[in-house]
């Protein structure tokens, strides 16, 4: 925060924001950001994205049927199902410990800026049930953060409009993201944030716009509809895509060259008009949420006095274009769209903390919880759009004669059977005394907190036998395996640091060979046959030792910084040379741009070579 008014920190890519894509490579190696997504059409299994999706659901709920590059693991048992896992070959991951990655390298970035990171607040998605809330707050665990609370994304928004306008009124929160739609009704009146209504989809985001553009893509490249294709063309589409969607915002029309089958290409336009009517099913997906989000708040579109828009899918003509046409009027995009929801999470941190000015967030409940009740029907103990932190209970009794105990089956959702449901724990009471049906009686109670996380009671009233539980999802990773990850966090620390170090300066040496080499192409006359032969052999060292990063564990980022010493050593005079030649060539009446391309390829070697050395304290970013 600076000057009360939150600001966006670096990240490891240099901008305010991180693309949550995250790349597993072999012995141990991990890159988040940008540098993860240059590896998405070369290794497209190993570079996970949009893991968000899949937080806190179960193998048998996965994405079935959706274009998507990713390898899931089949499970081995049972218990396997309840989580899904990407398969990396060699080992599996979870969508929690990608999101763990993704965390841990916000952390970096924060404590480099600074200094130290105490509690934070994460942001969810509203529509996020009780299983992906605990997989998040699970994720911000293992990666070594104290999470104060998590917050509504539509909530955080509407809280950095409210403190940044000093607004009052009821708004509608439009957040349409990378992977998740929300729509969310609040009530801003005297420092009071009271939302009076939830909805949306967690499988709906920009990545489906993505798919649409990318399966027209597939059709004009051969690939016949539902056939199956290779993950690394599945990957190259939808990164084309991506980019096709992004220009559309900027221009009318976008155009690439695609690999056809055969190994021919195809040329592939796609105007905004068109994007506009692909997207167009998914948008009224957006239109239904919405119009039950009005509904359960009891108002009109009339009766909203302003539609935020969060979420970089928001920034597509075609998206703004239909929330003016839903809610009959213009949509406020004062702040970035991208990082309105962290400017809220910021300022809810300085509350919390004690620095910032105290605001009073009454949230919603999303989906309602209940018991599951003898046939398999659901009471509802607490309805969504409860307002949190909230409670109630609710009393049952037996359905046998002389029926000693009582299953508990928590469940999540608004369907009436609870096998429609999402099932989130059960437990059991026992050791109740014989009775005739309908005399013994179980009072269970439900508790939310500020964070929608819930806990539950039961007392068998009669007896006084009392058992509790806080819902730990059985959709996600179990205590032991999130402990166990925390463990071996400590035990393996010095060796994921070294193994980071050794990422980095390999990434570092690539970038160097690749210089040295163009240069040696276009000024090699400037060299006498022993320093040639001097630098070959330093260029085939450093190609070696990076060779034997990827075989063994066991080579240190200081082998490949030797290497990288030897080539600078080796080109040092020549560098002086070639700058010497560029100088002259502009002493001889070339035109200005022509000068500054000769001396700047002059720097080739002077630039890439000893550059290196200002990075050895850190990630190349």
């Amino acid at each position: 925060m600076r000057d009360d008014r939150p600001t966006a920190l670096v990240t490891c890519d240099g901008t305010g924001l991180l693309p949550s894509v995250v790349y597993y490579g072999k012995h141990g190696l991990i890159m988040v950001g940008n540098s993860a997504k240059a590896h998405l059409q070369s290794e497209p299994t190993r570079t996970i994205d949009s893991a968000k999706r899949y937080m806190g659901r179960g193998y048998d709920e996965q994405l079935a049927g959706q274009l998507s590059h990713l390898r899931l693991a089949e499970p081995e048992s049972e218990a396997d199902r309840k989580v899904v896992r990407f398969d990396l070959g060699e080992r599996s991951v979870t969508p929690v410990e990608v999101s763990a990655e993704i965390l841990k390298s916000l952390k970096k970035s924060a404590i480099d800026q600074l200094t130290h990171v105490g509690g934070v607040v994460i942001t969810v998605p509203a529509y996020f049930d009780e299983a992906q809330r605990q997989a998040t707050k699970d994720a911000g665990r293992l990666a070594g953060l104290d999470v104060l609370r998590l917050l509504n994304e539509p909530t955080a928004a509407a809280l950095a409009y409210g403190l940044d306008k000093n607004t009052q009124g009821t708004y509608a929160v439009y957040d349409l993201g990378g992977g998740t739609f929300d729509i969310t009704i609040l009530e801003l009146q005297d420092g009071v944030f009271q939302v009076r209504s939830t909805g949306g989809d967690s499988a709906l985001g920009g990545d489906d716009f993505d798919r649409v553009i990318a399966a027209r893509m597939l059709e004009a490249m051969g690939f016949d509809p539902g056939a199956t294709v290779p993950s690394d063309v599945v990957a190259l589409v939808l990164s084309v895509a991506r980019e096709i969607k992004h220009s559309l915002s900027q221009s009318t029309t976008a155009e690439v060259k695609l690999p056809a089958r055969g190994g021919n290409e195809v040329a592939f336009a796609l105007s905004r008009d068109e994007l506009a009517t692909l997207a167009a099913p998914l948008l009224a997906r957006t239109e239904l949420a919405s119009r039950r989000a009005l509904r359960d708040a009891g108002l009109t579109p009339a009766q909203i006095e302003g539609v935020i828009l969060v979420g970089g899918s928001t920034r597509m003509p075609a998206v703004r274009a239909f929330v003016e046409k839903v809610f009959g009027q213009v949509p406020l995009t004062d702040l970035d769209p991208d990082l309105v929801v962290a400017y809220g999470a910021a300022i809810s941190a300085a509350a919390l903390s004690g620095q910032g000015e105290d605001v009073l967030l009454l949230d919603v409940l999303p989906l309602s919880l209940g018991v599951e009740t003898m046939g398999g029907g659901v009471d509802k103990i607490l309805p969504r759009n409860l307002s949190i932190p909230a409670g109630a209970r609710s009393t049952f009794t037996t359905y046998a004669d002389n029926q000693t105990g009582f299953e508990v089956h928590v469940v999540q959702g608004e369907r009436e059977l609870a096998q429609d449901c999402r099932s989130l724990a059960r437990f059991k009471i026992t050791g109740i005394p014989p009775m005739p049906a309908g005399m013994a009686r179980l009072e269970i109670e439900f508790q939310v907190d500020e964070n929608n996380l819930l806990h539950v009671s039961a007392r068998e009233t009669t007896t006084g036998i009392e058992q509790s539980i806080d819902v730990t999802p059985s959709y996600g990773l179990s205590e032991d395996e999130i402990e166990q990850m925390l463990i071996d966090a400590l035990d393996h620390g010095e060796q994921d640091l070294e193994a980071r170090r050794v990422a980095d300066a390999r990434v570092e040496a690539e970038r160097v060979l690749l210089a040295t080499e163009k240069s040696l192409r276009d000024d090699a006359s400037l060299l006498d046959p022993s320093e040639l032969a001097r630098i070959n052999t330093a260029i085939a060292d450093l190609h070696a030792v990076i060779e034997r990063t990827r075989l063994s564990a066991d080579v240190k980022a200081t082998h490949i910084n030797s290497r990288l010493d030897e080539l600078d050593d080796a080109t040092k005079a020549w560098a002086g040379r070639r700058m010497n030649q560029a100088i002259a060539r502009a002493l001889g009446g070339q035109q200005l741009e022509q000068v500054a391309h000769s001396v700047e390829a002059a720097r080739g070697v002077d630039a890439h070579v000893h550059e290196h050395e200002q990075n050895r304290s850190g990630r190349r970013i």
